[in-house]
């Protein structure tokens, strides 16, 4: 499922739902996860409550602890488009360079520990589906 729960920025969700399926396929992973956009103010809510950081940030993951459920993934789109201008491409692929991001995070993967396996497996991922 893709959410998209903010009004500023419109959104073609069905590219999203592709990747979607194409992580879920690739990863062989059965457990679905949902996928919610969101604004610059929503972000940096969730950013404070559960990461006690004051600050807006691209995207948060939450893991579930559910057997049949592996989580959320939050994107700011008004960040991933200044993103995405910044870097020279679409507001689509920075939304999907973001949501490849948060699902590894759902998958136990993190960057900030794992001495550069996530960031390899993003750059593999990205040639593959973007």
């Amino acid at each position: 499922m893709v959410l998209n729960r903010q009004r500023k920025i419109k959104i073609d969700k069905k590219p999203l739902l592709e990747l979607k399926r194409k992580l879920m396929e690739e990863f062989s992973e059965n457990r679905d996860f949902t996928v919610v956009l969101v604004s610059d103010r929503k972000i940096k809510e969730l950013n404070r409550a559960y990461r006690g950081k004051d600050d807006i940030t691209d995207v948060l993951s939450f893991q579930a602890d559910q057997e049949d459920y592996l989580g959320d993934v939050i994107i700011s789109v008004e960040t991933a488009r200044r993103q995405a201008e910044e870097l020279g491409h679409s507001l689509e692929k920075e939304l999907k360079v973001l949501m490849i991001h948060g699902f590894l995070h759902l998958l136990g993967y993190d960057h900030e520990t794992d001495h550069g396996e996530m960031r390899a497996l993003e750059r593999k991922l990205w040639k593959k589906f973007l």
